[in-house]
Formats: C-alpha cells, sequence, structure tokens
C-alpha cells in the first residue's frame, strides 16, 4: 500500500487532487520553541520580561513550564498516533534473492532494515534469530528480515557468518560480520539489542551497555553453585 506521507511526485497529484490527506507535519524544535514564545507572550500580556518583577518572572517560569509541558505532550500524542498508523512490521520475515530489492532497498522513507544472513546448522547463527524474534516484536517500527546467505549472496562465506546488515531508507548503513564481532556464543539479547541501538536500528531503553558475559564469569557461577550444593550435604 502506498504510504500517503512520502514525497512522490504521484503522491503530490493525489493530493492536489483531494483524494489523499496533506502530509502531516512532525513536531520539530522550532514548534518547540514556537509554543514556549507564545506561552510567554500570552502570560506577559505585552509586558517585557526585563520590566517584570522576580516574582513574577518565577510564576511565569511556573506556568510557562506546565503549559508549554501540556502543549508539546497534545503534539508528541499526535505524532505517536500518526506513527502508529504507519506499517508496523514484529516479526521475522524469511526473504530470498529475488526479493531483496523490494524488501531492502525499496523498504521507503524513514524505514530502518535489519537483515541478518545465516545458514542452518550454525548455532550461533540460530540463536541470533532467536533473539530477532524477540527483538522485532520489541520494536515493531524496524523492518527485521532473514535469509540463508547462498541463497541472498551466492557463494558468500560462511566464515562471515552470522552476518548482520543494517539500512536504513535503503541505504546500507552499518553491519556486523563474523562471529568475533558478535561475540561468540556468549552474546545474550541485550547486547544484541545495543549494538542495534548503536547503528540506529532501534530505539533501545537499554541505559548503559550491558556487560559481555564472559566464560571465566560463566565458570565462576557454575563454580559457586557447585559450592553451594556441597555446602547443602552438611
Amino acid at each position: 500500500m502506498q504510504n500517503p506521507n512520502e514525497d512522490t511526485e504521484w503522491n503530490d497529484i493525489l493530493r492536489a487532487k483531494g483524494i489523499i490527506p496533506p502530509k502531516e507535519a512532525e513536531v520539530t524544535e522550532d514548534d518547540i520553541l514556537g509554543m514556549m514564545e507564545q506561552a510567554v507572550k500570552e502570560k506577559t500580556e505585552g509586558k517585557a520580561m526585563e520590566d517584570m518583577t522576580m516574582g513574577e518572572l518565577d510564576e511565569l517560569e511556573d506556568d510557562e513550564d506546565e503549559e508549554v509541558l501540556l502543549q508539546y505532550r497534545q503534539q508528541r500524542m499526535a505524532e505517536i498516533q500518526r506513527l502508529q498508523r504507519k506499517e508496523k512490521y514484529g516479526e521475522v520475515k524469511e526473504i530470498s534473492a529475488q526479493d531483496y530489492v523490494r524488501e531492502v532497498n525499496q523498504a521507503g522513507e524513514g524505514v530502518w532494515v535489519v537483515l541478518h544472513l545465516f545458514k542452518q546448522g550454525i548455532p550461533l547463527c540460530s540463536l541470533i534469530n532467536q533473539y530477532l524474534t524477540q527483538l522485532a516484536a520489541k520494536f515493531p517500527a524496524t523492518k527485521c528480515l532473514k535469509s540463508v546467505s547462498t541463497t541472498c549472496i551466492p557463494n558468500y562465506p560462511d566464515k562471515n557468518l552470522p552476518t548482520i546488515f543494517v539500512y536504513f531508507e535503503g541505504e546500507l548503513k552499518s553491519q556486523i560480520v563474523g562471529p568475533v564481532d558478535f561475540g561468540g556464543m556468549n552474546l545474550t539479547i541485550e547486547e544484541l539489542e545495543w549494538k542495534l541501538s548503536e547503528m540506529g536500528a532501534v530505539l533501545s531503553t537499554l541505559e548503559e551497555k550491558p556487560q559481555p558475559k564472559t566464560r571465566s564469569t560463566l565458570s565462576f557461577a557454575a563454580g559457586r553453585d557447585r559450592d553451594d550444593d556441597s555446602d547443602d550435604d552438611y
């Protein structure tokens, strides 16, 4: 389905004829500044700020913050509702080489695409496919795809697997190639989410980079478990 907010010549024609609605404007920093200036103007009733007392300025600041926050919240809610009307994905779709141009290069305006090249029988590829299924549901605005490596790119070397390509509006922006770059089988879903967030593909809520689970850490934890079990015997 054609996106009515895309800047295309065909959409311009449809808008001119009233077939589709005008393109909706996004909330910008200038909009927020404009709201603040308008709030100040209304509250001061034309009085210059340099002529106001400290009490008046304090009251203005409190009222202004509340009013601007309310206006911004209303604008933001409208923007969120607009974004929610856009196509959502929410799952990992498997593609072939024939689908590549349509699904990746022609994904559309403002669309991030995560493409995982994998092969059956490679444990880390299977692990990442499991993680991507969960992350696709968590970040439904991101288009998550997977493809058997040699089906998508003939003769793609197995040593480069797994591979993740990240695209934005059809252009390659970043990539993760090979098991070393992923951190091997110790990779956690939080680490993968952080990597995708750093590349811009998802808006993660993680506040700091997850610490990798090293083999020594896992061995120490296992040793502690064994010690706990042995203590229970006495």
